[in-house]
């Protein structure tokens, strides 16, 4: 009955994984009529105009309903109709899914400009680009925090917005990957505690918290046994993990961040919020070991998921556990 949601074997897992990252290389920035059928903006939209500031809990549970009821009736659609064309359709279409799902390079773009501007001496071009990819006010933050920031979201964002998409691609098929990011998409839009939204928010802040909740916890044991690649040490960013990981307000978003902090040897800090690690604040040259240290982590999030799916493909199809 759900067939058309799930791929039929091994190849039609990981293909769409693989041409999703090539997509999303390839085609990073959305712009036009694509960035305003981008599932991530549709969700945000939806959400902040069903749940205006104020709203009540049951608002935003049904606003939540709605924009993940939606959203997965119009893709769950597509790959109907891929499916009955055929299986090149069907992987190209979920390709697509995969890509909108999971986002590398303008992550990495983003990022790498922050340390650029930084190393140039540009610091109102560092606080600008690094306001895109972070909540707080960065107009008045210097060199070090405008460092900590981007990497603090480098790391956040290695977790919700490709790990996870990815583990559940590889569980669940293209729509457990876009699920997820749905997922996170309305807990960006809702799922803040301040007195506009501490009520709408509130499902979408616990479905974002559930969903990540492996995922952070897996991406950070990837960073600490991979901390060698920037110059860091596996012991130093395993007890800097330990001592730091519950230091921040969310469950999930200390562990990959504190993780870094050892890894990197320095000190990851949201003024008034958190202080992660015990080294001095970053500077651009931190960034590009950050940069480097993720791309490691990148290839072993990518290894790991297609293990997964492999496993999962065997268990599903060999070991009779679902039988079309």
């Amino acid at each position: 009955m759900i067939d058309f949601l799930l791929p039929a074997g091994l190849f039609e897992i990981v293909a769409p994984i693989l041409l999703g990252l090539l997509m999303d290389l390839l085609y990073p920035y959305h712009r036009g009529l694509l960035l305003k059928i981008h599932p991530v903006h549709t969700a945000y939209t939806m959400a902040r105009l069903l749940s205006p500031p104020g709203s009540s809990r049951v608002r935003g549970v049904v606003t939540w309903l709605v924009v993940m009821v939606v959203h997965c009736t119009v893709y769950g659609s597509l790959l109907y109709i891929a499916r009955m064309l055929g299986e090149i359709f069907w992987i190209l279409v979920s390709a697509y899914i995969v890509k909108l799902s999971v986002s590398v390079r303008l992550l990495v773009d983003i990022v790498r400009d922050v340390a650029r501007c930084l190393e140039a001496g540009d610091i109102a071009c560092a606080r600008e680009k690094t306001s895109w990819i972070v909540r707080r006010d960065t107009s008045r933050l210097g060199e070090g925090h405008l460092a900590s920031a981007s990497i603090e979201s480098l790391f956040e964002s290695t977790v919700d917005g490709i790990a996870s998409p990815l583990l559940y691609t590889a569980l669940l098929g293209p729509m457990g990957g876009l699920v997820q990011r749905l997922i996170n998409t309305l807990d960006g839009a809702l799922g803040f505690k301040t007195p506009e939204y501490i009520k709408a928010g509130w499902l979408s802040a616990k479905a974002d918290t559930i969903i990540n909740y492996i995922p952070a916890r897996l991406v950070a044991i990837m960073i600490i046994i991979l901390a060698p690649i920037a110059g860091g040490s596996i012991g130093r960013a395993l007890r800097i993990y330990i001592e730091y990981r519950r230091k921040t307000e969310s469950v999930n978003a200390g562990h990959p961040m504190a993780a870094a902090a050892g890894g990197l040897g320095i000190r990851l800090e949201k003024v008034g919020s958190y202080v992660l690690g015990e080294g001095p604040l970053p500077g651009y040259r931190d960034i590009y070991r950050a940069l480097r240290l993720f791309t490691a982590v990148l290839i072993l999030v990518y290894l790991v998921t297609l293990v997964i799916a492999a496993s999962a493909n065997y268990l599903v199809f060999h070991q009779g556990l679902f039988s079309r």
